[in-house]
Order: C-alpha cells, then sequence, then structure tokens
C-alpha cells in the first residue's frame, strides 16, 4: 500500500469509528463520573503501554477541569517497579489498589487495546484489579478496542473502539481513547474549571 493511500485509508476509517461510537455508553460514563465527583469517590485509572501515557494525562484532565481526585498506578515509578520486582506484574494493579483502599465511592477506569484476557494471557494484571474491582462494589469504566476482553463483559459502562482494520486495532484504539476521555471532561455536566484557551478568547 502506498502511503497516500495508508493515509486515506486511516482517516476514513477513523471518520467511520467516529460515527459508529456508541454515544449510549459515553452518556453512561459521564453520569458514573458525576456520581463519583458528587458523593467524594476517587478515580483510579489504569492503563499500560500507551494506555499509561493517557492514564497520566487523563489524571491531570479529571483532577484540573472536572474537579475529580483522580489517581493513575503507574505514574510513581519507585512503587511500580517495587511491587512488580517483589510481588509480579500480574498483579501490580490489584496490589496497588487494595493499597490505596479502594471503597464502593471510588471508579476505575480502564485504557487497554485489549481489556484483557487470562487465557491469552493478555493483560492479567487488569483482570485481576478488575474482579478486586467488583468485590469492593467500585464502580468500573472503560475504553477499549476489539472485542473489549474482560473490561467489557464486567464494566458498568463501556466504550469499544470498532475495529475497521485489523491492522490499525492499536492506533485507532489509542486514539480515540484521548477523544473520549477529552469529550468527557469538557462536556457541560462533567466540566468544573475554566480551561486556559477557551478562556482567552
Amino acid at each position: 500500500m502506498r502511503e497516500e493511500e495508508y493515509i486515506s485509508t486511516f482517516l476514513n476509517d477513523a471518520i467511520t469509528i467516529i460515527q459508529k461510537i456508541d454515544r449510549v455508553q459515553i452518556k453512561k460514563m459521564s453520569q458514573i463520573l458525576q456520581d463519583i465527583r458528587d458523593n467524594g469517590g476517587r478515580l483510579f485509572i489504569l492503563g499500560v503501554g500507551g494506555g499509561a501515557g493517557h492514564a497520566s494525562h487523563a489524571v491531570n484532565d479529571f483532577r484540573k477541569i472536572a474537579g475529580i481526585e483522580s489517581y493513575a498506578p503507574t505514574d510513581n515509578i519507585s512503587e511500580l517497579t517495587a511491587r512488580v520486582n517483589d510481588d509480579g506484574w500480574e498483579t501490580y494493579f490489584e496490589n496497588w489498589l487494595k493499597g490505596s483502599r479502594l471503597t464502593s465511592k471510588d471508579c476505575i477506569f480502564i485504557f487497554s487495546v485489549g481489556g484483557g484476557n487470562v487465557e491469552k494471557r493478555v493483560s492479567v494484571n487488569l483482570v485481576n484489579a478488575l474482579r478486586f474491582t467488583k468485590e469492593t462494589g467500585a464502580k468500573v469504566i472503560g475504553v477499549v478496542g476489539r472485542d473489549g476482553g474482560y473490561t467489557a463483559k464486567v464494566a458498568d459502562a463501556c466504550v469499544i473502539i470498532p475495529t475497521l482494520n485489523e491492522k490499525t486495532v492499536t492506533p485507532q484504539t489509542e486514539a480515540f481513547q484521548a477523544v473520549v476521555w477529552h469529550l468527557l471532561v469538557s462536556s457541560p455536566a462533567m466540566q468544573r474549571f475554566e480551561m486556559k484557551w477557551e478562556s482567552m478568547t
């Protein structure tokens, strides 16, 4: 495939994905997040790889724009490496959430392409964290790709980014994860504090 053809295909797929994203699930996510904030709960954002980068960025936005107390377990490299070294990667998120005293007032937000799959040994750390979260009664929301994996099965609200091309599942999913969380924090129902550039018009 020529570069020009790839660019057109990628961008045309993005247009189609936007049209197919489940608006009902986004509205459900927004309501859950509003309830968490109103009840004094906390938001824990979990992801690996690109999802970890998103988690760090999204924590900033949910704290600064939406006024929700938010954290990402992957932001503290000292704790991450100590726990992985001593306990293992598969239990990292679960043990971190236990250390944070996760309660039914809280919510975890998953950014993942596959959503976690024990049988395929993919993102088992997310699956373990999700199981623990459900035991506590905390809410689960997520933006995932493919069939959504374990996240989609147990989430209270989950946006599955449609797969149009098997060769671009990861970049399209991760791109639209950012679209969805930016939509949420800037929506009239969620936004609590003015954003810099919008305030300068």
